[in-house]
């Protein structure tokens, strides 16, 4: 009997074709890409999204915007949370299993044994994915920095977006934000407008020196419009006029900056009233701030309220505080895993000032994870008192026995927030 290779085991075998997890070079793409017919520039229109925070949920509103619209939109974002096949929206839809496996297969023949990292070669596999499929549209978003990220192969994007800049990787972009900045820079194209959001003074200035370079026209925040909150609405304004609209249904203040940078970009491509409204009020982006309603972890929390978002660094925890804080008066305990690369005390700093308690927990099969012990050893250094549990599923059964009216939040890491998804079914 023949035994069915699952895209699992493809994707298991692709992570050995090269020692490291991240090289950024786009050297290997080019190959690989040369390989399989270079589908990359077979791709319908592309707006390519770099950015420390906000690339995920501002992708996600353009693409609500598009189909309000009436139009079709590939998509690839990463990491995934509970499926690979997350990465990979083909005309709207998240790719099948056997059209995912049948992709992994040929890019993984086609590239003959090869040295390419995981994140370029299931790259390769996209872009296949999505030249070979009618749609409108194709939304891209840089997996790591922008200059030399596998995403960066498309030479005449329709429009580029760098979202906030941001101190994060720093080992691999950085140590400062003008460098970091001078990264995500990177995917800035002649000529091709470039929609940039809300920035540190030092980051901007790199971004438009780059975008000068290229003589590529910037719509900046603050600018060349602008976006507030009035009266529980959102209000949008550029050259073309104002408009009114609903607050972003994706929570948190520092969503109303990424729905402007969706605003922006949909406007300059002329888009009118039933694609804005719909980028703000249909888009889903799950664990970033969102409300588990249903699963075997809500049962298990009974009265208590049970959040997740994947934030995981100072920006991000600075803007759950800020979340937090605009939310209904309510005590709120943090169930918290992290990677040992991320700067732990600077994201639990401004949660300690919101948050009653934190139980730390290990990140279930991540080699990289922060031990639980140091998570709480980090957070009872900021002010925020913290104990160690053995699962998400422990702390929350301890969390909800002492204060059953709480609010619970899971957070840290996207790769926390997977496996949550998937324990929660």
């Amino acid at each position: 009997m023949t035994q069915t290779v699952t895209s699992d085991a493809i994707l298991e075998r692709m992570m050995r074709l090269h020692p490291k997890v991240i090289d950024l070079t786009l050297d290997r793409m080019g190959r690989c890409l040369a390989s399989v017919g270079d589908p990359h520039r077979h791709l319908p229109p592309v707006i390519h999204v770099a950015g420390t925070n906000g690339k995920g949920s501002t992708q996600a509103m353009i693409r609500a915007g598009l189909e309000g619209a009436g139009q079709s939109a590939h998509a690839y974002t990463s990491p995934h949370l509970a499926r690979f096949h997350e990465r990979i929206r083909v005309a709207g839809e998240i790719i099948s299993e056997p059209d995912l496996t049948r992709l992994l297969d040929e890019v993984y023949e086609a590239n003959g044994g090869e040295t390419i990292t995981y994140f370029e070669i299931t790259t390769v596999a996209a872009f296949l994915a999505f030249a070979r499929t009618r749609a409108d549209w194709t939304l891209l978003e840089v997996g790591l920095g922008g200059r030399h990220d596998a995403t960066n192969v498309v030479d005449e994007p329709r429009l580029t977006i760098i979202t906030k800049v941001d101190l994060d990787h720093q080992a691999f972009l950085g140590e400062t934000i003008a460098e970091i900045a001078y990264q995500k820079a990177g995917i800035i194209k002649k000529g091709v407008p470039v929609i940039v959001g809300p920035q540190h003074d030092e980051g901007l200035a790199v971004i438009e020196a780059e975008a000068a370079l290229f003589h590529a026209p910037v719509l900046a925040h603050g600018q060349h419009w602008h976006v507030w909150e009035e009266r529980g609405r959102l209000v949008f304004q550029d050259e073309t006029g104002l408009v009114d609209l609903p607050l972003p249904n994706l929570r948190g203040p520092h969503q109303i900056g990424n729905a402007g940078m969706a605003l922006a970009a949909l406007r300059h491509l002329g888009f009118e009233d039933d694609a804005l409204e719909a980028a703000v009020s249909r888009a889903f982006w799950p664990a970033r701030m969102q409300r588990l309603a249903s699963g075997p972890l809500v049962e298990a929390a009974g009265t208590a309220e049970l959040w997740l978002d994947g934030g995981h660094n100072p920006a991000a925890g600075d803007a759950l505080a800020e979340t937090l804080e605009q939310m209904p008066d309510r005590p709120t305990h943090l169930i918290c895993g992290m990677l040992s690369t991320k700067d732990v005390a600077g994201y639990l700093r401004p949660l300690a000032q919101v948050a009653a308690s934190l139980h730390a927990v290990a990140i279930p099969g991540e080699t990289a994870t922060l031990p639980a012990e140091e998570t709480a050893a980090a957070a009872t250094a900021v002010g925020l008192p913290a104990t160690v549990s053995a699962s998400v599923a422990e702390a929350l059964s301890d969390i909800v026995a002492r204060d059953p009216g709480a609010r619970v939040l899971i957070c840290g890491s996207l790769y926390l927030a997977g496996s949550v998804l998937r324990e929660n079914g």
